[in-house]
């Protein structure tokens, strides 16, 4: 451990399985407390209980405003500010074709993919402030940049939280308040198997099982010989929240294998 976030606090969104465990398992480790929130009380309260007294599970529903203004509350009442805000959870949104749209499904999508990085965004403002400055993260998607790297609805949305996190980083630098992305590539998540409500039906072992067929799968859709892993998205989260970041604002952190370069429609 090299306490890389030593006195830091971490807030934590979609950190119940794959990329904000991963996450919230090395902010740990590197010294940071942190809150966790998901929907699975069960699942969460069991991570924060193995990561020890330097993280707390909170149940929250991101597609919920109310939800998202008690997370950050949550965070101050536990360990009495927040430095970091990583807006990560998300998952498909049952995009339809073009031909095939509705209205539900793209308020649904919005309401999961974009407006809860919009409003984590904006309950974090006041806090970071108060600390004379703080790191906000938040997730996209190399969908945002290819085509047929996911569906239309995902990667639009995707795309505009790409474009508004850079907007919102001009206007929050002078703050000290950096804001960047993050856009995994075929990260081997439970998102490709109907995201972490589907992952938390099955039983450890088939989870498991999808997860090593799907980390076979997707080696072969890269530049590299393997398969990219949510602990690679958590060391990009880490490098962008910790002091070795200083100087990265308003970024699109691109980690993918060289996929992008592999499908460069």
């Amino acid at each position: 451990m090299r306490n890389r976030l030593a006195g830091k606090v971490a807030l934590i969104t979609g950190g119940t399985s794959g990329i904000g465990e991963a996450s919230a398992e090395l902010f740990v480790r590197e010294g940071a407390q942190v809150l966790i929130v998901g929907r699975s009380e069960q699942k969460g309260s069991a991570i924060a209980e193995r990561l020890g007294d330097n993280a707390v599970f909170a149940p929250a529903d991101v597609t919920r405003e109310e939800d998202i203004a008690a997370s950050v509350n949550c965070t101050l009442k536990h360990f009495g500010k927040l430095d970091i805000l990583f807006n990560n959870a998300g998952g498909p949104v049952g995009g339809k074709g073009l031909d095939g749209i509705d209205t539900d499904t793209i308020d649904y999508g919005v309401s999961l993919l974009l407006s809860s990085v919009i409003l984590g965004i904006r309950y974090a403002i006041e806090p970071m402030k108060a600390n004379g400055g703080g790191v906000i993260i938040n997730n996209s998607s190399v969908a945002a940049l290819r085509y047929r790297q996911g569906d239309n609805l995902y990667a639009a949305l995707k795309a505009a939280v790409t474009h508004y996190s850079k907007m919102a980083g001009v206007e929050l630098g002078p703050h000290n308040i950096r804001v960047n992305v993050i856009s995994p590539g075929a990260i081997a998540t439970p998102i490709f198997w109907g995201g972490s409500a589907r992952a938390n039906t099955l039983s450890d072992e088939e989870n498991q099982r999808k997860f090593e067929k799907l980390k076979g799968n997707l080696a072969k859709a890269t530049t590299l010989p393997s398969a990219g892993l949510a602990e690679d998205i958590a060391e990009g989260a880490l490098f962008l929240a910790s002091d070795a970041g200083r100087f990265v604002n308003c970024h699109d952190l691109v980690i993918d294998g060289g996929r992008t370069s592999l499908f460069n429609e």
